[in-house]
Order: C-alpha cells, then structure tokens, then sequence
C-alpha cells in the first residue's frame, strides 16, 4: 500500500554471505569475487560496506542478529554503534525460554543411512505455550522494537536486521506452521537425468539421499519453508508498527529483501548451490517503502533489478556520496513510477576455479566427514576431482537466460515455454541467435564492471 514490491530482483552471487532478511537500511556494496563464509568484507582493503558508510555519515547504526558482513577478528566498533546480543534478562522480561539455534537443535535428524539424515526437514516448532518460539530471530525483532521505543537521540538511525529465517532447518511454530494452504503451492522443478544441468545438483541430490521421498513428504517440507516466510512477515508487521507507535515510520525508509533463495525440493534436492543460477536461488524478495517525502506509486514492478541497486537507492535517499564507484542504479525512477524498466538483463556468479583452496569453504566441520549438515554439498566444493565447482556467470533477461560454465557445459533456458528451467536448450539451432545476443551481453557485463580505479592518486 505503501511502496513497491519488486516482482524481478535478482542477487549478484550465488555465495553471497549477508542475511536472509533485513528491515530498514542494511546490506553492503558488491565487490567483485567468489566469497564464501570465510571471507568477509574488509574495509581496509578497500571493500566498503553500508553499515560503516552510514555511521560514518552520523547515522546512529543498531545492528541485531547474526554477522555474514564483516570479519569476526575486526570487532563491531567500526560498523555499528549497537550490536545487540540477547541476554538471559532479555528473555526473562519477554516471558520466554531462550532456545538454541536451529543448526544446534539436530534430534530432527534420521539415521545416516536413512532419508532425512540430510533433508533439513523438522517440522512444526513447539513454543510449549509461551508467547513465541525464543530463538534468535525473535530476539532481535523484540531487541529493535524495544530500542526504538526507548531511543531519545537526535542522530538519524540505520537498524539492520539480518535474521536466519526462512533458512533450513524447516522449522516453523504455530501459527504459521498451519497457515499454509497446502493445495496452493506450485509444482517442483524436476531434474531429469538427461537435462543438461550442473553436475552439482545430480551431486548434491546422489549424496542428500532423497529420492524416495514421496510428492507428500516434499509437500510438508515447501509448506513449512513458506511458514517460515509468513512468520518473518509478522515479525516485519510487529516492527512497523513500533516504528508508527514512536513516531518515526513516514520518515523512515524501509527495505526488506533476501540474500539467496533455497531450493526446498526443486530439482530433487534442498538448501542452495554456490555455482548454479536457477531462479529458485537467484530471484528474491525485494521490497522498498521510501520516506513519505519521497513521491512513490505503490505497486508491485516487474523491472529487473539486482541488489546492488539496494545500496543506491540508499545513497540517493540520504543524499550520500559514498566516496568509491560502484555499479548499483537507483531504484527512485522506479519508485517514483516514471518508468517501468530498468535494466534490461540482471547477472549472477559464483564457483571457483580449480586450484582455488581458499575458495573450497575447507574451513567448515561439513566439508571434512560425512555427517555434517552441509556435507552433501561442500564434500563436492572441497574437491577438484570433476567439475562439480566449476566458476559460472549468468545472463537473464526478461525471457532468457544463459549461464556460462567454464569446465561444463553451458545452459540456456526459454523462461517463457520453460518457467522452471528444467531443460537445457544450449544446443539447440532454434534459439542460437539468443545464446549469442546473451553471450554478448554477458561479455559486456564483464567488460563494465571488472575493474574500479582508485581515486586517489599515489606520487611516484
């Protein structure tokens, strides 16, 4: 009702590390690169983030939930002015049991030789009568309700949430557990042995083990993952209204999106890839409500976008000048409603090159036996044996996509006759000209934004 909902947003990098969703100003510039969970952004190697730019602009910066931004040795200091941490207090005064992260909680899981031992399916969470389910996510959404309810301070503010759900385990209390209508979701995108896929997802669907599962079972599993989605909308719900309560939500500008999407039974197989560019992982919420001094036609906008226009959009709104050159676009034409296209493709990458060790995510328990959670997929990424890791880039426009390989094959796919991608039509004559109008694009793409010159100078 009261922004746009961007129906075609698209992630840069399919191993992108910041939060599965973030209320208010939050998120960080793209810097070029394959990062996994072991590389964050390093200011000091001339990798900005968000965070710092806006405090450094004199934003009060509060930040709640989990880091995926910033290098744990760094310390908060730099890039917040709050980094909220439940205490046991927190969850006495909400009247709840604190409770330990969903990787922690594992009884969900069957013997390994069993069918769920690497599903990610839990089920329904028993709050045992409390007012919620005391996770962490909670924690953060009452910690920022509460901290605007109490700020009195004169410097504009940045809250960045970025909280774990939807993210496997499926996992998801009532009511939102029985909220979804089981009839309504759409059909799974299958993997047929003759498809032309990544070798990845036959990988990672070989060692889930999850072949016998029955359209009933995969039905549960979807519909649990969308509870979790329903609850993040409460959860948004309860904070906009404390930023009505105070005072502050015309002058606020609000953004809600997800760093990479999830599978749940698509193609066979659950969680997400590091090198594979299905709209399943790659197409995300994105939604944008500006201040109300901002002129907006609400609505839900087909353009296509990336996330990197998220940062943009921000800069334009507060009238900042980051101080480094990036390749976002602001979103406020958009907004504004004086146009309807943006760009006309949207580009994604991700895997490695062989001999790339530090890009094998070793550093993760998963990677190094076969009981891990992670383990059918980073068993494959921690290996040069097979092209299962292979370095890929994606072209998508509004009616194609093409995904360039560089050990596979590569992928095309007509979104219009084949909306869930489930035949590679790379070699076929029939659409040749596409393959090389997008190979093309994809090519400039590169050209545009492989490099940034620094702006200062050094003396020689």
């Amino acid at each position: 009702e009261e922004g746009v909902s961007f129906s075609r947003a698209f992630c840069q990098n399919t191993v992108c590390t910041p939060s599965r969703c973030s209320f208010m100003t939050g998120w960080y510039p793209h810097v070029r690169g394959h990062r996994t969970m072991f590389h964050m952004l390093h200011p000091e190697r001339g990798e900005p983030n968000l965070l710092k730019t806006l405090r450094d602009a004199g934003y009060f910066v509060w930040w709640g939930g989990k880091n995926d931004l910033v290098p744990g040795q760094s310390g908060d200091s730099p890039y917040c002015d709050v980094r909220f941490r439940p205490t046991a207090a927190d969850f006495a005064r909400w009247g709840v049991t604190p409770r330990p992260g969903s990787h922690a909680e594992t009884d969900w899981r069957g013997p390994p030789d069993g069918d769920n031992f690497f599903s990610f399916y839990r089920g329904r969470l028993d709050a045992a009568g409390e007012p919620f389910y005391g996770d962490s996510d909670w924690a953060v959404v009452m910690g920022a309700i509460e901290f605007l309810r109490a700020y009195e301070g004169d410097r504009p503010l940045c809250l960045y949430l970025p909280l774990h759900y939807p993210h496997p385990p499926y996992a998801v209390e009532e009511p939102w557990f029985s909220a979804i209508d089981r009839g309504r979701l759409p059909p799974r995108a299958r993997l047929a042995p003759d498809a032309g896929k990544a070798s990845i997802l036959y990988g990672i669907r070989e060692n889930q083990g999850l072949q016998g599962w029955t359209e009933d079972r995969w039905t549960e599993l979807r519909a649990t993952y969308v509870g979790m989605c329903a609850r993040v909308d409460h959860q948004f719900g309860l904070l906009r209204g404390a930023l009505r309560e105070t005072g502050r939500y015309d002058e606020t500008a609000v953004f809600v999106f997800a760093d990479h999407g999830d599978y749940t039974g698509d193609f066979g197989i659950v969680e997400k890839t590091q090198n594979t560019m299905e709209d399943p992982l790659t197409r995300v919420p994105f939604l944008v409500k500006p201040p109300a001094s901002v002129a907006v036609r609400p609505r839900v906008c087909p353009a296509l976008v990336e996330l990197v226009d998220f940062a943009a959009t921000v800069y334009d709104l507060a009238g900042i000048e980051p101080g480094y050159d990036h390749f976002g676009r602001s979103l406020r034409p958009l907004l504004e409603g004086a146009t309807e296209s943006h760009r006309d493709a949207v580009f994604c990458e991700g895997g490695r090159r062989k001999g790339e060790p530090q890009a094998m995510e070793v550093e993760s328990q998963s990677a190094h036996g076969p009981d891990g959670l992670y383990a059918p997929r980073l068993r494959l990424q921690a290996t040069d044996e097979g092209p299962y890791h292979t370095k890929a880039a994606m072209c998508r426009t509004a009616t194609h996509k093409y995904v360039r390989r560089l050990y596979e094959r590569d992928e095309l796919y007509d979104l219009a006759a084949d909306p869930r991608e489930e035949v590679n039509r790379i070699d076929d004559p029939a659409l040749r000209g596409v393959r090389e109008e997008l190979r093309e694009r994809l090519l400039r793409w590169y050209m545009e934004t492989c490099d940034i010159v620094p702006r200062e100078s050094d003396r020689r």
